[in-house]
Formats: structure tokens, sequence, C-alpha cells
């Protein structure tokens, strides 16, 4: 029995971990790369097996970095089933096309521009991929064991992180395998916390902070301070966001400053996403999975008008008064947000603030970093506006928060292998599981290849 890591090591985004058994081919995740352009660059390179040799797929949640490379698997000849939760198969319904309609919206783009390399510039996949990637998506209920391929069940634990996220107990070979998954946060305003880890044999846990410690500070007191002081002063709250999961969060908290009045109710909150409503119905529809009631989850809705075309999104760019726009994406790798980081980072009244992680070699990361202009459609960007990043506003758990999940389990697995962190934040978890748990535990490079012990 062996795990091949083909994403998530020494990154934060494509998650990828081939479990192979005595009987069949299990991938774990199946995300795209981001970030750095030799990552970004794995997305186009075939994957080390062939896709159809890859019996079934099982997806932790709907996060593009974890789901969105589907559509190229299945366009390469995977013909298995991609097993899911329910509320992640719905919330893929909605991302995987976007995505594929965003790959042919900057495609086409870049050849009107002519800023492209390639000639002609080609999405990676299309709308038309990730449709039918859509058809082989299965939900299964949570705590429920199910074979997946021969001889291999897995389990749906609840993970937090976001609507419909687990961590994965895969059955195979006499053998039990934990994988983590994101894990969400403990006491986060809309979401359940992850639920207890349970034995395995061996645990695959992901380490986005497991170096930092979240700002004990009320995320809601910070989050109001910044778009008061920047409506004071005439400027423009831009706020990068994932569409499904963060942008929900963001207008949980903008509705309760205006109904407590810290920040002013007649200031205009957009949400740049035509997907909004539907994640909003979503919510509804699995109210077992969030903290809130169904009038709080339409009041989340209500906080920000939603803009829907292409042509009122354009509109907002021409706006000159204070105002909060929220777009995807979370790391300013793509979609919307670029349009409005064009039109609103060189002035100097402006706000661009970070409200999760940002992988290295992303925009958002630059940003973050102080680099005074970023490239956007074949331009550089002078960026004179504020950057600010409210890190407790994620939705992944901090290392304390990792380590306390890790200490709940009544059992040490035999191995722990550290995914999904920059090389800092994996070493540092690995080193505090080493010291602090005695585990036997490792970081795990890109390909590498292990074989589990009987």
């Amino acid at each position: 029995m062996k795990i091949h890591f083909l994403g998530a090591t020494g990154t934060v985004t494509g998650s990828k971990y081939l479990v192979e058994t005595s009987q069949a081919r299990v991938l774990v995740d199946c995300g795209l790369f981001q970030g750095y352009k030799q990552l970004r660059l794995r997305n186009w390179a075939p994957l080390p097996v062939e896709a159809a040799s890859i019996d079934a797929v099982v997806l932790t949640h709907a996060h593009l970095d974890h789901s969105g490379y589907l559509p190229l698997l299945v366009r390469d000849g995977f013909r298995g089933l991609a097993w899911t939760s329910a509320a992640t198969q719905e919330l893929c319904g909605l991302l995987l096309p976007d995505s594929g309609r965003l790959l042919e919206e900057e495609a086409a783009y870049a050849n009107r521009k002519g800023y492209s390399k390639h000639s002609p510039a080609l999405p990676l996949y299309t709308e038309a991929d990730a449709l039918a990637a859509l058809r082989k998506l299965h939900p299964v209920p949570f705590h429920r064991l199910t074979e997946v391929a021969e001889g291999v069940q897995v389990e749906f634990i609840p993970a937090g992180h976001m609507l419909g996220a687990a961590s994965i107990r895969l059955h195979a070979d006499g053998r039990v395998i934990m994988f983590s998954g994101d894990l969400g946060r403990p006491h986060d305003p809309v979401l359940l916390p992850p639920a207890p880890l349970q034995p395995a044999d061996y645990l695959v846990v992901e380490s986005t902070y497991g170096n930092r410690r979240h700002d004990p500070a009320d995320p809601a007191e910070l989050l109001a301070e910044i778009i008061r002081t920047t409506s004071a002063r005439g400027g423009v709250t831009i706020i990068p966001s994932f569409a499904v999961g963060r942008a929900q969060a963001l207008m949980w908290y903008v509705h309760a400053l205006k109904q407590q009045g810290r920040i002013p109710e007649v200031l205009p909150v957009y949400l740049n996403s035509p997907m909004a409503a539907d994640t909003t119905a979503i919510y509804r529809r699995h109210r077992e999975l969030h903290r809130l009631a169904g009038a709080e989850c339409d009041a989340m809705c209500h906080a920000a008008q939603i803009v829907n075309s292409p042509e009122e999104s354009r509109r907002l760019n021409e706006r000159r008064v204070p105002m909060v726009i929220i777009a995807a994406s979370g790391m300013a790798t793509g979609g919307r947000v670029l349009h409005h980081l064009k039109a609103f980072a060189p002035d100097p009244r402006n706000t661009i603030l970070f409200a999760g992680y940002q992988a290295g070699g992303t925009r958002g990361a630059a940003m973050l970093g102080g680099a005074p202009q970023i490239k956007i459609f074949g331009e550089y960007v002078p960026v004179r506006a504020q950057v600010v990043q409210i890190e407790n506003l994620s939705a992944h758990a901090d290392a304390d928060e990792i380590m306390a999940w890790l200490q709940g389990c009544a059992q040490p697995p035999r191995a722990v292998f550290v995914t999904h962190g920059e090389p800092d934040a994996a070493d540092a978890l690995r080193l505090r599981i080493e010291e602090e748990l005695r585990w036997p535990v490792s970081v795990p490079a890109y390909g590498d290849v292990v074989t589990l012990d009987d």
C-alpha cells in the first residue's frame, strides 16, 4: 500500500494524494496549483499516473485548490466517480463551471489584448469540461462507511473550514489512513468546529498556519476600523475573497456591524459574485453544517448588493465614492477582483484588505510583501492603496488549534505526514508534533511515494 504525494507539498495548493492499494487506486483531492509560475505550470503537465488508471476520486471540499483539477482529470480519461459530501457536490456545481468560464474569459481577453506568450492563448479547461466533471460527483452522508473502489472504504467526517468540508478516513488493506483536509476553527462565527480526530494508522495533516497563531483580537472590530478609516478618507475597501465560504462570513460580519452601528448603515457594500444567491440557498439547505438560522442566512445575503453582470462590475470601477467591494478570488489570482485592483490599487485613499491566507507567488502575497506594483492582464499596476490583512478572519485552524485537534486522538498513529503548507509552516508543525506528541512525523516532497508498512 502506497501514498503518492502529487500536490500540496511545499505549498498550500494543488492537493492530490494518490492511495494505491492491492486492488485499486484512489485519488484523495484533485486540486489546482496556484501561486508561483513553476507551480501553475504543473496544471498543464500530465499527471505521473494515467487518469484512466484511477478508480475513484474523493474530495475533502469544494475549494479549487482541492477540486479544480477534476475537469482536466475527466477530460484526460478518468472514468470513475468522484465521491463528496452533499454540500460539496452542490458547491462544486457552482465553482467548477464558474472556474471554466473565467479561464475562457481570461484566455479571450489575452487574445484580444495580445499580451499572452501563446498564440492563441488557450484556457486550462472550459465550462463544458467542468460540466462534464460534475456528472462524476456522487454525494454520500457524513459518518457512513462507503465503498468507493474495490477493497477501499471511506468515511466523511466534518472538518469545519467551509460548508461540506470533510476529513477523510480511508480503510484499505487492513489499514486506516486519515486525511485531515483543511481544518476549520473551533469558534468560527458561521461554521461548526471540526469533529474530533479519530484513531488511524497513518495521518496526513494540513499545516497552512503551522507556524502561526491567529491574532486574539476581535476580527469584527478590526474589520470595522479598516472600513471606517477608509471611508472617512473617501476611499474604497476592496476585499479579495473566495466566492464560497469567506464571502459569506464577510457578509455576516458586515450585517452584524451595520446592525450594531459600528459601520455606517448607508455605506454601499457589493458582492461581485453571481454565485452568491445560489450559495446562500445551499446554506439554507444544509443547516446542520453551520450555526445560522434561516433568517440569519437571509440577513447574510442581504448585507451586500449582488453584482451579477460584467457590465455592473465595470460600472463599479467608475465610482469614486466610499464603498466596500467583496470579489473573488481570495488570493487575487484571477476573477473579477483583478479589474477592481487595476482600478483602485493606484489610489492611496483606498484599502486592499486580505481576509485569508495568501500563498507564495500570488498577487496577494506580493502586495502584502510590499510590492510597489503588480502585473494584471499583462500590465504593471502601481500599488499605492493601503494593503492590510486580518489573518484571524481565516477559515483555517492555526498552529495551536491544529495541535489541540491532534492531541484529542486517543491512540497515536504509526506515522504522520505534514502537507498543505509553505516549507517553514510545514516544518514548524513537524517539529511541534515531534517534540510535544512524540509521534513519528515527516514532511513529504512533491512526487514522493511512501510505502506503508504492515
